[in-house]
């Protein structure tokens, strides 16, 4: 069985490289590159041959509901993709850029139970141990965050920490009455038994669960911690926060808990609108006004996790095939994003817009994956991130809500804007830099060259007999929650 491998993994390579690390990152860098490739090519693997499957594994063979569970299915293994594709690609980009931190195995370490919890988050079919797995990958990231060591990053790691632990009191909270109310942990036996109680207790336990995964996915207006969080991170940190931290503890727990626990309930289905619409307006405002490349991307990760709202709270097929898309591709254009912040940052000593300028010649990689990824964001076809917005947008008039499509295309125009500034000033500006403090790395290079290219390949995953092989599933898990029940406990 190949499920607990994605746990054991990383937290083995966490252990042994606090053990051998020794004073250099050489032994931290190989020993997690060796465990994201394998979990990567286990995660590919899996999706190939039991994407249509759900299977469960029991740990120490005690049966459910009694015992501890790890869950595989379609969505499951989706979010796993992502992760450690998203993973490698920093894991590349930070041995040069953290280097000019600290040359140290402690950031390796932390990466690695980073890893570890948000795969247990992804697979546990348990709602208390998704709360542990969530705590692992939240502590890793309080610390990753403030690696720099300076006071910003100090500050924001701290806001970080306590905005992190208000939501995770929450959600206790809702675990607590969960249990209560229905005496089993179990995510699948819990969706058998809550209906049966009084509507009142799945409205209680379902909006402590919204404000606080909300808080973890940083939807308006639970917002607070990410741009100082995403902005003062190193680049390749700032990366794993955006492209996948806040989807694999935010957007996945709240798809699989709100779909295939509660089964989709009307008036949930409607604050995520809510919430998508205000997160796609009022994050992209925020972000034109920002001359920090990094927080002005931070806001954009607020703005863009929004259109995944709005296709889960639309519930269509169309919908949630629209925001399983834009999962993908918002963790790819974003993470890049990043990538480009981080590598004029080394080269330049700024993340002012203000001060960069002409970089066309001189950093050729990052001007032109920069212009990439912004073409992307902006739902440019035809990069991948126009095809996701074109579902929702789709969908969305296909249930009759034109206000809602109206408020994706705004949404839309306006980061286009946004990234013709940052275009204009940063990396094409009038101003010509002939010289560099230090050049970018080759791992770097190709760190963002990987990513450009998936903004552009996986737009294909659209094209019918693509798509019906890789997104259907997942949206068919979602869609359908029986299998995921009947699989588990056998009703």
């Amino acid at each position: 069985m190949i499920l607990p491998y994605f746990i054991i993994i990383p937290l083995l390579a966490a252990f042994i490289i606090t053990l051998i690390g020794g004073k250099k990152d050489t032994w931290g860098i190989a020993l997690s590159i060796a465990a994201i490739v394998i979990m990567m090519v286990l995660s590919i693997y899996s999706f190939v041959i039991g994407k249509t499957e759900t299977v469960t594994y029991s740990m120490s063979n005690w049966d459910i509901p009694i015992g501890i569970c790890l869950v595989q299915d379609a969505l499951s293994l989706f979010v796993l993709i992502i992760i450690n594709i998203i993973a490698l690609t920093s894991l590349l980009f930070s041995i040069q850029y953290i280097r000019h931190l600290s040359p140290d195995w402690k950031y390796y370490a932390l990466f690695m139970l980073l890893i570890t919890g948000m795969n247990g988050v992804v697979l546990t079919g348990d709602i208390f141990n998704l709360f542990v797995f969530m705590e692992i990958a939240l502590f890793s990231a309080f610390a990753l965050v403030a690696y720099g060591g300076k006071a910003e990053e100090f500050e924001a790691s701290f806001k970080y920490a306590i905005m992190g632990s208000v939501s995770s009191v929450l959600i206790l909270v809702g675990i607590a009455i969960t249990y209560a109310t229905t005496s089993t942990l179990t995510m699948a036996k819990i969706a058998t038994i809550l209906p049966q109680t009084e509507p009142i207790v799945m409205l209680m336990i379902g909006a402590l669960f919204m404000v606080g995964f909300g808080l973890k996915a940083a939807a308006m207006p639970f917002h607070a911690w990410l741009p100082d969080a995403h902005s003062s991170a190193p680049a390749p940190i700032s990366a794993m926060l955006s492209g996948v931290l806040i989807k694999a503890l935010g957007i996945y727990v709240l798809m699989r808990i709100f779909f295939n626990v509660f089964g989709a309930v009307q008036i949930f289905k409607e604050i995520f609108i809510v919430l998508g619409a205000i997160s796609i307006i009022v994050g992209v405002i925020l972000a034109l006004g920002q001359w920090d490349m990094k927080r002005l991307l931070a806001y954009h990760s607020i703005s863009q996790i929004g259109y995944i709202l709005l296709g889960m709270g639309l519930g269509t097929y169309l919908g949630l095939l629209g925001a399983i898309f834009h999962l993908l591709n918002h963790a790819i254009f974003k993470s890049l994003l990043f990538y480009n912040a981080g590598s004029v940052e080394i080269a330049l000593g700024t993340r002012n817009l203000k001060e960069m300028g002409n970089l066309t010649k001189v950093m050729p990689i990052s001007s032109s994956t920069s212009l990439i990824a912004s073409l992307s964001i902006s739902g440019i076809p035809p990069f991948n991130g126009f095809f996701s917005k074109l579902i929702i947008i789709i969908a969305a008039l296909e249930v009759n809500a034109p206000w809602v499509a109206f408020i994706a295309i705004i949404g839309s125009l306006l980061t286009l804007a946004s990234f013709m500034k940052v275009q204009r000033y940063g990396f094409r500006g009038e101003k010509i830099v002939e010289k560099i403090e230090d050049k970018i790395g080759l791992n770097m290079k190709i760190a963002m060259i990987t990513l450009a290219v998936l903004c552009v390949v996986t737009s294909a995953l659209i094209i019918p007999g693509i798509r019906e092989v890789i997104l259907d599933p997942v949206v068919n898990v979602l869609l359908d929650s029986s299998k995921y029940i009947q699989m588990l406990v056998g009703s």
